[in-house]
């Protein structure tokens, strides 16, 4: 006789907050993967944008973010329980993406810090070579770690996911000082600079990781201060499953608010996905935007 491998909904639908919630989950889902797909797209499509290194660390979260949306059909549709012990689990598979785009937006920081401090330095040896490997180590690292973490016993894993987790509070803590530090930087030092074209691309660029790392931690650091807690003091909030997980979906919210501070904080992206993506979509649209323009 064959096991009962059926993995049931999220939710019992016994309560309007079920249709809610199991709607929300569809209309999140589609939505993330429209926009930050739009994002990759219009990223990649440009030629003058992939030449420019905070567009690929742009493009690499945009990536994980895709990916995120459409984990989204799963983890929040489905009954999921990610942990140890899990319920129809991933192995933390697909929660990884979010620990990508930490790694991910840590580099970009520095990344907008040398640009702007050290602009002959960072010419000469920040390439765009550069720029991609770093974003490849992004994900080699995160799933290296989640592979062995996959493959010792659970007690072994409890183990690396604890240390993990000491080491997100050491990245929480520098992309902190880095967020005060790049704010401070456009305050003070580009003020000095003459204006230009040149001007305001670094403090276009400034404000967009600025505004990108404050949502990011806003919304993930709620999920990331309950699983410290629930590892220290055995307390903590839990819900049935990743559907109802109130902090695990404001995590997973990234997914959609990182492509959209993306979109309204750069007028060439916009132009590139709107090129490329949505005035093939809505072409009647596309050409009235292009005779307004013209």
């Amino acid at each position: 006789m064959l096991p009962n491998t059926t993995v049931l909904l999220s939710v019992d639908f016994d309560s309007p907050e079920d249709f809610l919630v199991f709607i929300f989950h569809i209309l999140f889902a589609t939505s993330a993967v429209l926009v930050a797909g739009s994002v990759v797209i219009g990223i990649s499509s440009s030629r003058s944008l992939r030449g420019q290194n905070r567009f690929i660390f742009m493009l690499n979260t945009s990536i994980s973010d895709t990916l995120t949306g459409f984990s989204v059909y799963y983890l929040g549709l489905f009954d999921v329980q990610e942990g140890y012990p899990s319920r129809n689990g991933t192995r933390y598979i697909l929660p990884s993406f979010l620990g990508v785009n930490v790694l991910t937006f840590l580099f970009a920081q520095f990344d907008r810090y040398f640009a702007v401090c050290y602009p002959f330095f960072y010419s000469r040896f920040i390439t765009r070579s550069v720029a991609i490997g770093i974003c490849a180590f992004c994900w080699v690292y995160t799933y290296a770690i989640l592979t062995a973490q996959n493959l010792v016993p659970v007690s072994k894993a409890a183990q690396i996911n604890a240390f993990g987790v000491m080491t997100l509070q050491l990245i929480i803590l520098t992309k902190v000082l880095m967020t005060i530090k790049l704010y401070l930087i456009a305050r003070s030092h580009l003020a000095r600079e003459a204006p230009g074209a040149e001007r305001d691309n670094k403090n276009e660029s400034l404000r967009i990781i600025v505004f990108v790392v404050i949502c990011f931690l806003t919304l993930w650091c709620p999920s990331f201060v309950n699983i410290i807690v629930r590892q220290l003091t055995r307390t903590g909030l839990t819900f049935r499953n990743e559907a109802t997980n109130l902090f695990a979906v404001m995590a997973r919210l990234n997914a959609l608010v990182t492509p959209a501070v993306y979109l309204w904080g750069s007028p060439a992206l916009r132009a590139a996905v709107w090129r490329t993506v949505w005035r093939r979509v809505c072409p009647r649209r596309g050409a009235r935007w292009d005779t307004a323009v013209t």
